[in-house]
């Protein structure tokens, strides 16, 4: 019977029961596509990620419980944070080659880890019937890039929301941002994708590709503190470069066992 070894981190913290958790599962060459689907699927989790070296760097893969999705962050930074604590990984930097393209993660300050991603600058749309249906007159304006990114008056209404998932399924996109100013970090957020089978997610590393252009004009400043504030919770520091994106947040292992299959 096949094994397959898998970890369980909790990404954007440092302490287990908060952040976002993801599955990472090493792998020396790819399965099959219905069984990494499988794995997915019974880890149950927002996201499981895969990995398989590529010369010097690894080609990786992520998964939510029904779909492969082209960008992931929480499940990125976790499969550095098994490469730099727990498989004796020594460069400074990693390499990640994806559907998304070429992705870097290094150490950075403080237990950080720093994720380099393509930036997706959210651009300005009238708003959907569906979203107004969704969250009403917390609503201040709307844009779309990867998802919907949907700025509301204030974070009271963000840390408030409890939308009909039922009318979020039939848009189009990945997923729905929300998001507002904040008084202790620069913005908060909150993320859902029923489409791809995660009503909400604790802690989204790929949205932030999105909101960090937005709040970065918006607040005139390059380098900013987030917290998305689903009931986990998690922490993102992160940076607008040109056409890149900076994302850093900290990790902790939950698990480690053996998948047998």
């Amino acid at each position: 019977m096949p094994q397959l070894a898998i970890y369980q981190i909790d990404a954007f913290t440092n302490q287990v029961f908060t952040g976002n958790p993801a599955a990472v599962c090493p792998l020396e060459t790819w399965l099959d596509d219905a069984v990494l689907q499988s794995i997915a699927a019974e880890n149950n989790l927002s996201e499981t990620a895969f990995f398989v070296p590529q010369g010097d760097a690894y080609a990786i893969r992520w998964f939510t419980p029904t779909v492969e999705v082209d960008l992931c962050g929480h499940a990125t930074l976790a499969a550095a944070f098994v490469l730099f604590e727990h498989l004796a990984y020594s460069k400074e930097n990693i390499t990640f080659t994806s559907k998304s393209g070429e992705l870097n993660v290094c150490q950075g300050e403080n237990g950080k880890l720093e994720l380099d991603f393509p930036k997706q600058a959210p651009v300005p749309c009238a708003i959907p019937q569906l979203i107004a249906q969704a969250f009403g007159d917390a609503i201040k304006t709307c844009l779309k890039a990867e998802d919907y990114v949907v700025v509301f008056h204030d974070e009271a209404a963000v840390c408030a929301a409890n939308p009909d998932m039922a009318l979020l399924r039939q848009l189009g996109l990945r997923g729905v941002v929300i998001t507002a100013a904040a008084k202790e970090y620069d913005f908060v957020s909150r993320f859902f994708a029923p489409n791809c089978g995660i009503d909400e997610d604790p802690v989204t590393g790929s949205s932030f590709t999105q909101l960090a252009p937005y709040w970065s004009d918006i607040l005139g400043k390059q380098k900013l503190a987030a917290k998305q504030v689903s009931k986990r919770g998690g922490e993102v520091w992160c940076e607008a470069a040109g056409d890149r994106v900076y994302i850093s947040g900290q990790a902790v292992m939950y698990l480690k066992g053996m998948i047998s299959f």
